[in-house]
């Protein structure tokens, strides 16, 4: 894909509205739908890498109460033909087909490989990667279970969402809930994944979340890792403008 004169590339992860309670991210939900109406403005297309909510399931003909201006924001971006695609990360990993019906937001469950002005992207949320996170894997292996995700929707949504909604903050199994402190550029787990890649195919960036720490690692002579941070403590995204990738503080 070539990015048109003067637009931009836009991405965003780990919102995780909803957390700790409604009334507290709601502040947080405004502001990020204000950075949606700044940079639709000269998007080419915006990325969100994941748990853009603390916790969603989609019912068959339920989805979770709440979430309307942001959801409304996306709708009318996608309307005026820009395209929002969405990587499901480990607190929305329960999505069926509510974003791509209602939204028009095709959505990825694993990493997926984009190129830009001949530039080339892997692009992911990043749960499940690298050499750590075992715990998390395991627990994943689980939550994806057809089964699994049969037998949770018995369960009354009052019941279920409250239930999922106190795990998702308490448990960080679950939640796959890292301490938020940078490793060195060694040790980073995601950076690790991205050498790794390199070793069988060239990537001039990698571009995940999950991390909540926003990253800037050279992992090959021409390759880079970046991680988005979040929209909790540092309201940090990523841009592409056609040649480089910044991280940006909004």
């Amino acid at each position: 894909m070539q990015i048109p004169q003067g637009k931009k590339i836009y991405f965003s992860s780990d919102n995780h509205l909803g957390a700790p309670t409604s009334k507290e991210s709601f502040p947080r939900e405004k502001k990020f739908v204000k950075w949606l109406d700044e940079v639709k403005e000269d998007a080419a297309a915006i990325f969100l890498l994941g748990d853009l909510f603390d916790f969603w399931f989609e019912y068959k003909t339920v989805v979770p109460k709440g979430f309307v201006r942001v959801l409304g924001k996306l709708a009318e971006i996608t309307d005026s033909g820009i395209p929002v695609y969405f990587f499901v990360g480990n607190h929305d990993l329960w999505m069926r087909d509510y974003f791509e019906k209602e939204l028009n937001i095709p959505i990825y469950r694993d990493c997926k490989e984009f190129t830009f002005n001949n530039k080339s992207f892997l692009i992911g949320h990043g749960d499940g990667k690298g050499p750590n996170d075992k715990g998390y894997k395991r627990m994943k292996k689980v939550f994806i279970n057809p089964f699994s995700k049969w037998l949770y929707r018995w369960l009354h949504p009052d019941i279920g969402m409250r239930l999922a909604q106190y795990f998702s903050v308490k448990n960080k199994l679950i939640s796959g809930d890292e301490d938020k402190q940078f490793l060195g550029e060694d040790q980073e787990w995601l950076a690790q994944y991205a050498k790794r890649k390199l070793e069988t195919k060239h990537y001039d960036f990698f571009v995940f979340g999950h991390r909540h720490l926003p990253m800037e690692i050279k992992v090959g002579e021409n390759s880079t890792y970046f991680n988005i941070g979040d929209w909790i403590n540092h309201y940090t995204y990523g841009v592409f403008d056609g040649e480089n990738f910044e991280l940006k503080k909004y």
